[in-house]
């Protein structure tokens, strides 16, 4: 464990009202004293601002004071300077926080002078690893840290503080719980088969406990990998169509702003356009694509070719046709191309039409979810909102009831004990010897340590915290 003291700004970049900065290790409050000078009481007026003794310096408790150069005792800012005593803190190291006025030159000045006088500047994330390594939190308690952090709405939010007050890591301590106690029995087993005719424990006996109370968890974990994708990152959605059928209108109307530009001139959309909304609580990642269609044009085909590789990478597909024209040869080989995507048939110029009406569709687009609307005049998009929120959920399953998976590193380690287990099934079934039931068993249980950050490879640790921001 390294034993410096770090320091980091932990808020923003930008002007406000508050910026943070944060110290942590063994020297904290030394290193933050010698640039603090505490203001003191007489009556009801503030004497000028002394230095005091580091050991009189209680935890936990707000001191008003400022920051100064001890080199020319220059005032750098008015803040507020608080203590917080190992092990009750986020790291289980002394603390100390800086609250300063937010601004690139005041704080800067600030680190640079802890800097100077013996603190070293934080990695990505070190105050989080140092939290894991110091045992207040489990691996998959710090990786909800980040998770909190880039939460897109208040579900991914709520997700996220399940993680860290604990919930997937109670749930995977449970499985490893069942998986030792398993284990232990096949271990006894082994130990005395040779002292006794009949089996210490029975085939199926251990095949149902493995099937019931592990495997069939595990599976179900495992599903909840897809919800918690979608609700962490996002669904993909693509608007395409031919040229001048609405496109640009439709992803203006659908986030509420003018992003693309609308004219009647086909063409005018030669790059991706994305933007995000939330849709009952998922976030949408919609894109404006260029128009399909056969072009010589050398800008225009760059456009085409990215549509089409943003089409490959979309969960969803909202194909765009001009309801006023009869569905061409060009949309029919269109829809060949993305029918194995979930599509959904978006109507457009409805407007067009004054009484009630009946679209000709061919025959491949009759069990495709469709929508009739207006981008023109706004018809028609709360409900094809809500269609567009049915068809992402649609794609997977949710139960509230069990923990989340949030990202690949969990989805990938339940698979492997998942398969360790499914072997260790089969080998009871065939009858294999003990002691390879035992191996598969054990697996599966190094692959959710991992999970939790036990006995895990320092290079895994790395990857994980790299991706934190400074000051995390």
């Amino acid at each position: 464990m390294d034993n410096s003291t770090i320091v980091a700004i932990a808020t923003p970049n930008g002007i406000g009202g508050i910026g943070i900065i944060k110290i942590s290790g063994r020297d904290a409050l030394r290193i933050g004293t010698a640039i603090f000078r505490k203001h003191q009481m007489s009556g009801n007026q503030l004497d000028e601002p002394n230095s005091i003794p580091s050991l009189e310096f209680k935890s936990h408790h707000f001191y008003y004071g400022n920051i100064i150069n001890p080199e020319n005792n220059q005032v750098i800012d008015e803040v507020l300077f608080v203590f917080m005593k190992a092990p009750h803190s986020y790291t289980r190291e002394d603390i100390v926080e800086i609250q300063a006025h937010s601004g690139s030159v005041v704080l800067g000045t600030i680190l640079n002078l802890l800097l100077k006088y013996g603190a070293l500047l934080a990695k990505p994330g070190e105050f989080t690893k140092r939290a894991y390594l110091n045992g207040r939190i489990d691996l998959t308690q710090a990786e909800a840290v980040i998770d909190i952090i880039n939460a897109k709405t208040t579900q991914a939010l709520e997700i996220a503080n399940k993680q860290i007050k604990g919930d997937l890591k109670k749930s995977i301590e449970l499985l490893r719980d069942e998986m030792l106690n398993l284990l232990a029995e096949i271990e006894v087993a082994i130990d005395f088969y040779d002292d006794h005719d009949d089996e210490i424990v029975e085939n199926d006996y251990l095949l149902n406990r493995l099937q019931n109370n592990i495997i069939n968890k595990l599976e179900k974990l495992i599903e909840q990998y897809d919800y918690g994708l979608i609700i962490k990152d996002g669904i993909n959605v693509a608007i395409i169509g031919r040229p001048n059928v609405g496109k640009s209108s439709l992803l203006n109307r659908l986030i509420q702003k003018e992003r693309s530009i609308v004219t009647p001139i086909p063409g005018t959309t030669r790059d991706i356009i994305e933007e995000n909304i939330i849709i009952r609580g998922v976030p949408i990642n919609i894109a404006d694509t260029a128009g399909l269609h056969e072009s010589d044009d050398l800008v225009e085909t760059i456009g085409i070719k990215k549509t089409q590789e943003h089409i490959e990478n979309s969960h969803v597909v909202l194909f765009l046709i001009d309801a006023g024209f009869p569905i061409s040869e060009d949309e029919l080989a269109i829809f060949q191309q993305i029918k194995e995507k979930q599509v959904i048939l978006v109507f457009n110029k409805i407007d067009l039409f004054k009484n009630s009406f009946e679209l000709e569709v061919p025959e491949d687009f009759k069990n495709t979810a469709s929508v009739k609307i207006s981008a023109l005049y706004n018809l028609g998009i709360d409900k094809l909102k809500e269609v567009i929120a049915k068809e992402c959920l649609n794609q997977t399953s949710y139960n509230s009831n069990n923990s989340i998976i949030p990202n690949l590193r969990h989805k990938l380690a339940l698979e492997l004990s998942l398969q360790s287990l499914a072997t260790a099934y089969e080998g009871i079934k065939t009858q294999k010897p003990f002691e390879l039931i035992a191996i598969d068993i054990d697996e599966g249980i190094k692959a959710l340590n991992e999970i939790l950050g036990i006995n895990i490879r320092p290079d895994i640790i790395h990857q994980i915290f790299e991706r934190f921001c400074i000051g995390k």
